[in-house]
């Protein structure tokens, strides 16, 4: 008898079955960006199912919850630590475990420890999506470095906070809709926790967010999703504003707030981008300027522009012999720019889509050897790729200082897989990878800040 080949292989294997609720034992293996570990969970067949793991580190063997099964893996929370590392600490705070708030990842890590699991996540981003090998540090702010006090804590100065249907204000537990009541956030500014959003009830609201600024008195409570409830005016806020259908309404003081950086103040749309870590801003336009390394006389863009922070460094660095462009699609943003920028006419703010502007004003937009980029977490649209993959000839500046140098980009980033993927895509342009820093500008959590500086001709 003739047997066909399927008769002949051999029976599949069988995996281990999980499904929600289960509790298993394993080993993490290696970080994964989003604040997981990855482990696997070995059965009588051979190796088994792929199981991401919160609150847990690399090495520790843990049990594990099981949260969501897949078709390709499962999620889990570590319940409880059999064998900890050596890296991990007690959490500060008393919602930071399985079923509390999931905004902190990494509470149970030391310092040290998250900042080398965020190294290593970035080093993986760029080996799998972009080919590169580099070894990456992630550097601590002014704040949170040994003998700062409570370093890690207390930076936060936006924070929202989702409201249940009786009105009470909290945090979401990670990949999830549930509200955890919280009597605190000890992430959040201290100036943010002196408002006691948690302590009040909000009928009516989807949303109570929070902000303060850094360079003036100001703070804001932003209530989204009904006219604010009565009693607010005796929040110590500076501004209480409402957004219903997408419109703000100021209800008291003003819609703006100061930060500063760069050793000036910034006014900044209460609702609008800031970077939230007190340190961050300023780190980062040192850190663009030392990238880019402008010249007076110098032509630059940039792109994704927000207030005008990297614009406005740039404007003073190249003088009134030079030319900025900034470009920004969020209005307020770009009124606010524009008042920032006033007193450097050589800067100008165009308002609209970064790749619609791109495209409909090449012919105005100075010929720009230098490029910022600080997209929003999904990163750099493919047409904004495309433009800066063009040849070397249309932004070479024809005399202006440095129009000899090689054109550089200063690539922001809060999203390494984003930023990996974006420098893959620029680098069969001629465009190669010069350097990366990486800044903990969010403690306690997997989120990491990176200053990718892109190199061409």
């Amino acid at each position: 008898m003739t047997m066909r080949s399927e008769d002949m292989t051999a029976p599949p294997r069988r995996e281990p079955a999980l499904a929600p609720g289960d509790e298993i034992e394993l080993v993490a293996g290696e970080v994964a960006h989003g604040g997981w570990c990855v482990a696997r969970l070995d059965g009588p067949g051979g190796p088994g199912p792929v199981v991401f793991i919160r609150h847990t580190l690399p090495g520790e063997r843990v049990r594990a919850r099981v949260t969501e099964v897949t078709s390709r893996f499962a999620r889990a929370d570590a319940v409880q630590i059999l064998a900890p590392a050596a890296g991990r600490v007690a959490a500060p705070c008393p919602y930071a475990h399985p079923g509390g708030c999931g905004g902190c990842d990494w509470q149970h890590a030391s310092l040290p420890t998250q900042r080398d699991l965020k190294a290593a996540v970035i080093e993986q981003q760029l080996r799998r999506i972009a080919g590169i090998e580099r070894a990456v540090a992630v550097e601590a702010l002014p704040g949170d470095r040994p003998g700062d006090p409570d370093p890690g804590l207390g930076w936060r100065t936006r924070v929202t906070f989702a409201v249940r249907p009786d009105g009470v204000a909290g945090l979401r537990e990670h990949r999830s809709h549930h509200v955890v009541e919280v009597d605190d956030c000890l992430i959040s500014h201290p100036r943010i926790r002196d408002l006691g959003v948690t302590r009040r009830r909000w009928p009516r609201a989807r949303s109570v967010e929070a902000v303060t600024g850094t360079g003036g008195p100001e703070r804001a409570v932003i209530v989204t999703g009904g006219r604010p409830p009565a009693g607010l005016n005796e929040l110590p806020a500076e501004a209480v504003l409402g957004q219903v259908r997408g419109r703000t309404t100021v209800f008291r003081g003003r819609p703006y707030l100061s930060e500063r950086a760069a050793g000036r103040s910034w006014r900044v749309s209460a609702p609008g981008f800031w970077q939230v870590h007190p340190a961050v801003a300023d780190t980062l336009a040192t850190a663009v300027l030392d990238t880019l390394r402008p010249q007076p006389g110098d032509t630059a863009l940039d792109l994704y522009c927000g207030a005008g922070l990297f614009t406005g460094v740039l404007a003073a660095a190249v003088g009134p012999d030079g030319a900025v462009a900034g470009v920004e699609a969020d209005r307020a943003a770009v009124r606010d720019a524009r008042r920032n920028l006033r007193d450097t006419p050589w800067a100008t703010v165009y308002a609209g889509d970064v790749g619609q502007v791109l495209a409909r004003h090449q012919s105005g937009l100075p010929p720009a050897r230098l490029t910022v980029l600080d997209p929003p977490r999904t990163g750099v649209s493919r047409d904004v790729i495309d433009y800066l993959a063009r040849p070397a000839d249309r932004p070479a500046g024809g005399a202006a200082p440095g129009a000899t140098e090689p054109r550089r980009i200063a690539y922001v980033s809060c999203d390494p897989a984003t930023l990996a993927r974006d420098i893959g895509l620029l680098l069969p342009h001629g465009w190669r990878l010069e350097a990366l820093r990486a800044f903990d500008a969010f403690p306690m959590t997997h989120h990491v800040e990176c200053l990718a500086t892109l190199v061409t001709g």
